[in-house]
């Protein structure tokens, strides 16, 4: 037991470095196109936290092992999509990333499952995720010019 409490002391010294947060995004979704009310809540309580640079860190994300978890994870999500960086992407990136979307909600692959273990509040009812998926479709409409 000793050697474990040990252990956990002198991994909290192998640094990590969480993806930079911020809340001045001018190229953010929400800044950049008409997003409804509700549209704009469920993407923040459900997908903003890895997939915006408005990463919102809990305690745990500052304590080793979870904080190299909760890195990873953010960084992994920043890559795959980053609504901080929506204005900046072409049409066709915003199209494929939109069908993602709508297809990850879809398929109940987002939020990651894991993630919702602890953030129950991220979870989305049905009604969110029709909301979303409906959303996804009218914004590719939008976007296509139609």
């Amino acid at each position: 037991m000793i050697s474990l409490v040990g252990f956990l002391i002198i991994i909290q010294f192998i640094p990590n470095e969480l993806p930079e947060s911020t809340s001045e995004n001018q190229q953010d979704l929400f800044n950049v196109e008409q997003v409804p009310n509700n549209i704009r809540l469920s993407l923040t309580k459900a997908c903003y936290d890895c997939h915006s640079n408005q990463t919102v860190y809990p305690w745990y994300s500052y304590i080793a092992p979870m904080s190299w978890l909760v890195a990873k994870d953010t960084r992994v999500g920043r890559e795959k999509l980053n609504f901080s960086e929506w204005g900046n992407q072409k049409k066709r990136s915003k199209i494929k990333s939109l069908s993602e979307i709508a297809e990850e909600i879809e398929n109940g692959n987002m939020p990651f499952p894991a993630y919702l273990i602890i953030h129950q509040d991220a979870k989305l009812n049905k009604n969110d995720k029709e909301n979303l998926i409906k959303w996804t479709d009218q914004m590719t409409n939008q976007i296509m010019g139609g």
